[in-house]
């Protein structure tokens, strides 16, 4: 092999790592790429507040809505995420049992609503 091939092989190879490594810095910082674990934590965040509201909506859809949210704010903030489950509110249709993060999620949901 000619000394200028060997040259021009070994910057090539060189150019492509580092176009790479380039084109990867770029796209994980600007173009929102994300590995598995970061989509897999997003979701489960988005598939949570989906399921906080449509609790917070099943709240307010009880016929003593009023009189409930008067009960839930007096309890501490600790006591609300188990009012919640007891009310059933935190189960979403199909389901039989809610995770507790949801009614954690619905009782933040509910102080917001208190605070208006």
């Amino acid at each position: 092999m000619k000394p200028e091939t060997a040259g021009k092989i070994k910057y090539g190879v060189w150019g492509l790592v580092c176009g790479a490594v380039i084109a990867m810095i770029i796209g994980f910082a600007w173009g929102g790429w994300t590995t598995s674990g970061t989509t897999k934590t997003m979701t489960k965040e988005a598939v949570l507040a989906s399921q906080a509201a449509i609790c917070v909506a099943q709240f307010m859809q009880d016929p003593n809505h009023e009189e409930k949210l008067k009960e839930f704010e007096k309890l501490s903030s600790w006591k609300r995420a188990e009012f919640i489950e007891k009310g059933g509110w935190d189960k979403m249709p199909g389901q039989e049992k809610a995770d507790y993060a949801v009614a954690r999620a619905c009782a933040d949901g509910l102080e917001l609503l208190i605070k208006k």
